[in-house]
């Protein structure tokens, strides 16, 4: 399959949830996580609840995310915002960056103005961040694996 996913975390505030993203995006094969914000050291990173070792199999940076986006990615803000697509009916882009706020927080405007592309994953209340990582992975694969079947039949 062509293409790449790659994440990015805004300002996350909680180091369990950090590995457990980082983990969710070595398992589905994402090609990097970008993390911005102070709430977490970059010494913690490391030992976050991360029992892959993601971070010795893929880059995890860390900086402002609008300089990290990797070449040829289009932003795709995950939010529960106006104007989201539900991510039943979002069409995945080939190569994306997927931008996730904080567990306790949006991304706001800063963000949101640079990403072109809006999902929300359609629940009664706002998602765990790294069950929201996981979800909107899980749900690429499943779409490409679904046209990869239809093209070959």
């Amino acid at each position: 399959m062509r293409g790449f996913a790659a994440i990015g975390l805004h300002r996350p505030k909680d180091l369990h949830n950090i590995g457990g993203v980082l983990r969710a995006a070595h398992a589905y094969g994402a090609s990097m996580v970008a993390i911005s914000g102070e709430r977490i050291r970059s010494d913690g990173i490391r030992h976050a609840a991360n029992t892959s070792q993601a971070h010795k199999h893929m880059p995890v940076q860390r900086g402002e995310l609008r300089g990290l986006i990797p070449f040829g990615a289009t932003p795709v803000a995950v939010d529960l915002v106006p104007n989201a697509v539900p991510l039943p009916d979002f069409q995945h882009p080939q190569s994306a960056f997927y931008v996730f706020g904080p567990e306790d927080g949006t991304l706001g405007a800063a963000i949101l103005d640079w990403c072109p592309l809006r999902v929300m994953v359609p629940t009664a209340i706002c998602m765990n961040l790294a069950a929201a990582v996981n979800v909107v992975l899980y749900d690429r694969l499943a779409k490409q694996m679904a046209r990869a079947i239809k093209e070959a039949a």
